[in-house]
């Protein structure tokens, strides 16, 4: 019994021997496998670095504020009896605009017309009588004075009436009127918003760190988001000597001609400040930029070799440092250098070490000015 069982032991034990040494050589063989298999190349369109003279430029935002620009309210309380103009008209320096009633006021100018002629008789009277010595010289200066007051008191009210025309302080475009016929305005309800646009202002902010490189008279460009953007051209006119203590930020104007009226006050703008001289840069496609938190990395094509020696083309990931960005570019200031051959798209699906293929039929958008349709 005891020598039966151990004959069943020993062939049970080889067995299991040849079907651990067969599994053992199959898994073997799939490692190898493993090992040797490779996957297919990666197609990528790619461009070789060079340097290219960039000028030198700042980016910022700002916005678009008149060269004048008043909202017109009533200076004294009335009735509007006359509206002389439409919204959104051209309108001349001096232009009467709304007038308010005024008849009260010219019959109080009549009776103040009226006093000063009584009071200039009276001047004229003493005058004589003060010649033949018959009034005293103190009759002469209360005549003369009531006179004054009277001339005072016409004057007076030929203001308060011209006060009730509001005129155009300078030549403009009208906004939206917002007073009507028989309307009573108080002292200061507003009546209409005036610009005047023939050339505007842009205001902007420019780090501490870059506004030293600024002077006036440097040349800016102006960019609004329309359909189609507008792309306006003007000159630093004002820089403001205080540097704000809150965003260490200081503050910019600069002058644009608006002949054509398509920069609006409130508009928000794009702005660059050209600095008048041109770096060397190394300009890359944004495409070719693998944006991550730990790091910005492009990848560089090289020839490599494989495990068993074989040389392919191959990818090797190169972190690199940022400038800005011009249109579809980016400057490159440190990590690539000239001649490099660097990937242009594709490069979300490398790794470093990863086999490619290069195929420039088609490549990304790479223009210093792309069109809306492009970027």
């Amino acid at each position: 019994m005891n020598k039966r069982m151990l004959q069943m032991l020993i062939a049970v034990a080889v067995f299991l021997g040849a079907i651990g040494f067969v599994k053992f050589q199959q898994i073997s063989a799939a490692i190898a496998q493993g090992k040797s298999f490779k996957p297919p190349p990666e197609a990528v369109t790619t461009l070789v670095a060079r340097v290219e003279p960039w000028a030198d430029a700042i980016d910022a935002v700002g916005s678009i504020a008149p060269s004048q620009g008043v909202t017109l309210s009533a200076d004294q309380p009335g009735v509007v009896s006359a509206i002389a103009f439409q919204s959104g008209a051209r309108v001349r320096a001096g232009q009467a605009l709304v007038s308010l009633d005024t008849r009260q006021e010219r019959a109080q100018l009549a009776a103040a017309e009226a006093q000063r002629e009584l009071a200039r008789v009276n001047l004229d009277r003493a005058h004589k009588l003060a010649e033949q010595q018959l009034i005293a010289q103190a009759e002469l200066d209360q005549a003369a004075a009531q006179f004054k007051q009277a001339d005072a008191t016409v004057s007076e009210m030929r203001a308060t009436i011209d006060r009730k025309t509001i005129r155009a302080p300078f030549s403009g475009v009208t906004g939206i009127r917002q007073v009507n016929l028989g309307q009573y305005l108080h002292s200061g309800d507003a009546v209409v918003p005036l610009q005047s646009l023939d050339f505007v202002y842009a205001n902007f902010a420019v780090p501490q760190q870059q506004a030293g490189s600024v002077r006036v008279g440097d040349v800016v460009e102006a960019r609004t988001d329309g359909n189609p953007p507008t792309v306006a051209t003007g000159r630093i006119s004002t820089i403001n000597p205080v540097v704000d203590d809150a965003t260490r930020n200081q503050q910019m104007q600069a002058t644009f001609a608006n002949r054509d009226g398509h920069l609006r006050p409130g508009m928000y703008v794009t702005v660059k400040v050209l600095l008048g001289h041109r770096d060397p840069v190394i300009a890359l496609p944004s495409t070719a930029i693998n944006f991550a938190p730990y790091g910005n990395s492009v990848f560089i094509v090289e020839k490599m070799k494989g495990p068993d020696g074989a040389s392919y083309l191959g990818v090797r990931q190169q972190f690199v440092k940022l400038g800005r960005t011009q249109g579809d570019q980016v400057a490159v200031l440190d990590g690539v250098k000239a001649g490099q051959e660097i990937v242009t798209s594709g490069v979300f699906k490398l790794r470093s070490g990863a086999a490619v293929t290069v195929n420039n039929s088609i490549r990304p958008s790479d223009s210093l000015t792309p069109k809306p349709g492009d970027s």
